[in-house]
């Protein structure tokens, strides 16, 4: 398989790079019948793209998405769906001082040193600009699991830097450029401001949950669920570290405290976040995500260059101060691909699509 791609029935492969005349993705494998049109994905691609507010990138891209192929009158036909999103503000004269120089904490070093060629125009393919593509076919995925299976999936931010962030109603997400659930941000404002004027950059931590998930979807060994969603969120940019449920905290606790009794009424609680032995229980799937401070920043960092020099790099153009900040949409896209994946592949192995202990049960 590809290493562009993701999923065995329903493929995605992401291909482009930041700063060339466009980015996409062919999804192989969706099935046909399903009303969809440019306008349901372009919603979820206008809650990730850039320059929303002043706290991301600048860089202004309308993010329209194209359908090249594989719908017709506003319907899937089976074949593979193309999508392609034109970049329009590429400025890449900003990278031409580091071209050859290795920023601290970037791809730079790893891609040179594999390939022996890279794109520093924007870091090139390991921009999250390639992030695009992945919610542009997560939002196929969301709109089958919704109308096949009733799942809705959610993300919010619950830490930016080391402030921890409350939580109000999940109404709020939308309503304001953090994707918190609060209602007033100004502290994170105040915040980002201070990280931005700086120079600096900061990282953040977020949960994704998704609800309505059928017990059965997964394998155990090899293909657990569990595994399949840790591997696809830590394929997102910046991303260092996935948990499941009570990820890290399950090893304080006793196996009394982290069992989720089975009570008539559903799971009296939901440590294991939703799966285990690899395989979806009916409860809320929750994971937690850990994404660093964005590698590029204005201050000034020690380096090397290609032939072994030392520089100092200081990364100009426009960047996110705080990757995270828009990393929710990329989230939610990413488990309703592997859960449509899992959906696909527990209905050609089984011929059903599992059943429903615990729909209702909530975890904030």
């Amino acid at each position: 398989m590809s290493s562009s791609s993701l999923g065995r029935c329903f493929v995605v492969t992401n291909f482009g790079e930041s700063h060339g005349p466009a980015i996409g993705c062919v999804i192989d494998g969706c099935p046909p019948g399903m009303q969809l049109t440019q306008e349901m994905i372009q919603r979820e691609l206008d809650r990730r793209k850039p320059g929303t507010s002043r706290h991301v990138t600048q860089r202004q891209e309308s993010d329209t998405v194209e359908i090249l192929s594989g719908v017709y009158e506003g319907v899937t036909t089976g074949t593979p769906i193309a999508l392609l999103i034109r970049n329009t503000d590429q400025r890449s004269k900003d990278y031409g001082a580091i071209a050859h120089q290795f920023r601290p904490a970037h791809a730079d070093w790893g891609y040179w040193s594999k390939f022996g060629h890279r794109d520093p125009r924007g870091g090139g393919r390991s921009s999250a600009r390639l992030t695009a593509p992945t919610v542009a076919a997560g939002a196929v995925a969301k709109t089958w699991l919704k109308e096949n299976l009733g799942v809705t999936i959610r993300s919010r931010l619950t830490h930016l830097g080391e402030t921890e962030v409350g939580f109000e109603s999940w109404d709020c997400v939308n309503e304001n450029a953090f994707f918190a659930a609060v209602s007033d941000t100004s502290a994170l404002e105040a915040q980002m401001d201070a990280v931005r004027k700086k120079g600096d950059s900061i990282g953040a931590r977020l949960v994704v949950e998704a609800h309505g998930v059928p017990a059965g979807l997964g394998n155990p060994v090899y293909h657990r669920l569990d595994a399949q969603i840790a591997y696809a969120l830590m394929g997102l940019n910046a991303v260092k570290g996935v948990e499941i449920g009570e990820g890290f905290a399950a090893s304080t606790l006793t196996g009394t405290q982290n069992a989720d009794a089975m009570t008539t009424a559903g799971f009296a609680s939901n440590h294991a976040g939703g799966i285990l032995g690899g395989i979806s229980t009916s409860a809320p799937i929750v994971a937690r995500v850990a994404i660093k401070p964005t590698p590029s920043v204005r201050l000034p960092l020690d380096s090397l260059d290609e032939v072994g020099n030392a520089v100092t790099v200081s990364t100009s153009g426009r960047h996110d101060p705080c990757v995270g900040l828009r990393a929710a949409p990329i989230l939610e896209a990413l488990v309703a691909l592997v859960l449509m994946d899992a959906a696909l592949m527990q209905r050609a192995q089984c011929g059903h699509f599992g059943m429903i202990f615990d729909a209702e049960a909530d975890e904030n």
